[in-house]
Order: C-alpha cells, then sequence, then structure tokens
C-alpha cells in the first residue's frame, strides 16, 4: 500500500508543477529525480523501516531466565516454561475488565482450558491437554488481544503468534502444528472458559455469552475465581509438570533448553 500512495504522491507533484510553472520544462528537468525515488522506496523500504539511524531496530526482548528471545525469529532454544508461566500469570484476560480482587490471569485462564478440554473429550490423549495449556503461550510476549482487536490488527499479528506457538511447541516436545482434530476440540474448550470467564467476571448474560461463544454443557457447576499472580504462576507450572512427565520428549530437555544427550 505504501509504495501505491508512493506513486500517487508523485503524480499529484507532476501536475502542481505544471498547475505552477504554466508548462512541463520543470517537470521534466525533476521527474527522473522522483521517479529514482520511488523506485528506491519500493525496493528498499522494508530495509529502511527496520533500521533507526543506520542501525537495526532491536527485535529481541530479553526474559527473566536471562534468555533473549528473537521475536521476528523465535528459536525454540531461548522458549522457557518458567518465562511463560511467569510471564502468563501477569496478562490480564478481558484487557483486565473482570470482577474480584485480582485479575483473571492467562495462567489461570490456560489451566482452565485443560479442565474443560478434560470434561469434553475425556479420553483426550497427553499431547492435546499440553498443547492446550500452551494454547495461548505467545501472550507471554505479546501479550491477550481481545478477539475484535486481532481481527483488525490483521494477518502480522497472527504471523507472529503462529511463529511464536510453533517454538514453544518444539520447545516441550510437540508437534509444530496440532492435527486439525486437536485444533477442533482445544478451541471448543478455550470458547467455553471464554463463556464462563463471560458470564461470572466480565459481565455479560447468559443470552449475550451463548450467542457469542456457543452453548455448552457439564460446565456449569465449574466456578471461577480469579487467583494472585504468583497463585496462578504456580497452578500453571503444576500443571504443566503433570502433563510433561508423561512426554518424553519435554522431560529430556531441561531449564537451559538443550537435550541431554
Amino acid at each position: 500500500m505504501a509504495n501505491h500512495f508512493c506513486m500517487v504522491d508523485v503524480a499529484l507533484i507532476c501536475v502542481d508543477t505544471i498547475r505552477f510553472f504554466g508548462n512541463i520544462s520543470v517537470l521534466l528537468r525533476w521527474y527522473p529525480l522522483m521517479l529514482a525515488y520511488c523506485l528506491a522506496k519500493r525496493e528498499f523500504g522494508d530495509v529502511w523501516s527496520q533500521q533507526k539511524w543506520g542501525k537495526p531496530m532491536r527485535a529481541w526482548q530479553r526474559m527473566l531466565s536471562g534468555r533473549r528471545l528473537n521475536l521476528l525469529d523465535p528459536s525454540a532454544l531461548d522458549v522457557e516454561i518458567e518465562d511463560i508461566a511467569h510471564g502468563l500469570s501477569r496478562v490480564a484476560r478481558w484487557n483486565g475488565q473482570t470482577s474480584g480482587d485480582y485479575a483473571f490471569t492467562v495462567a489461570q485462564h490456560s489451566v482452565l482450558v485443560v479442565e474443560i478440554l478434560q470434561r469434553l473429550r475425556p479420553a483426550a490423549p497427553r499431547p492435546w491437554l499440553l498443547a492446550a495449556l500452551l494454547h495461548d503461550g505467545a501472550e507471554y510476549v505479546i501479550g491477550d488481544l481481545i478477539s475484535p482487536f486481532k481481527a483488525a490488527v490483521g494477518l502480522d499479528y497472527g504471523a507472529l503468534e503462529a511463529s511464536l506457538q510453533k517454538a514453544i511447541h518444539i520447545r516441550v516436545g510437540l508437534p509444530p502444528n496440532m492435527p486439525k482434530s486437536a485444533k477442533t476440540f482445544i478451541k471448543r474448550a478455550d470458547k467455553a472458559s471464554a463463556y464462563l470467564e463471560a458470564t461470572q467476571l466480565a459481565g455479560f448474560a447468559v443470552p449475550e455469552a451463548k450467542r457469542f461463544f456457543g452453548r455448552f454443557k457439564s460446565i456449569d457447576d465449574i466456578l471461577i475465581t480469579p487467583l494472585p499472580a504468583n497463585d496462578a504462576k504456580a497452578r500453571f507450572m503444576e500443571r504443566f509438570a503433570d502433563l510433561a512427565d508423561s512426554m518424553p520428549e519435554t522431560r529430556c530437555l531441561p531449564p537451559g533448553g538443550r537435550p541431554v544427550k
């Protein structure tokens, strides 16, 4: 889009030049320079946008573990589960617009999604449950955007989120892309959790929540109480330890990210 705008700008400048000077001699003198500028911007615009005063812009974030995670090209070796748990326990769902003494965090939401998935699919494989626990894992870096805002941001946000999720999956021994059947059940559990959060914490009426998130059976007895951040982090870590213990690929990746030989 920026390149098209650039060409439009040049065209408007050409028109204004002719109108101001009354002839095209000035235009012919300056047009090659304007055209060269446009071509250079189209060719190197992405490079220029990534630099500031000639220096590459920082694209990594330092974690409390000491890891430096490249946000644009994340590596599984720089992903630590404690960083994820810490970050998610401090990210509020619903932009913080929930009742209670504490924010309802993504960490607590993730644990709830696992519980709901086990009810919806009692025989769900352990990798599915682990993927459910980590389904919002990327938000430990990029935060939790509500669905309407995600749609407004567009594909760039989705691509960034997907690349982070793949790195997280590889780190814990999951496939980079889960099977469609797993994604379907995890998504349903995620919506069921959103329904409970909406009606119990976010002020939605039941009919309104059903319209947005759907209808669900066997979850009405689940009551949500937002937890302090450290408690939410602890529950997330406990659930992860329980699920990861049954996966050899995860057990062989200790803190530090490098497989044990």
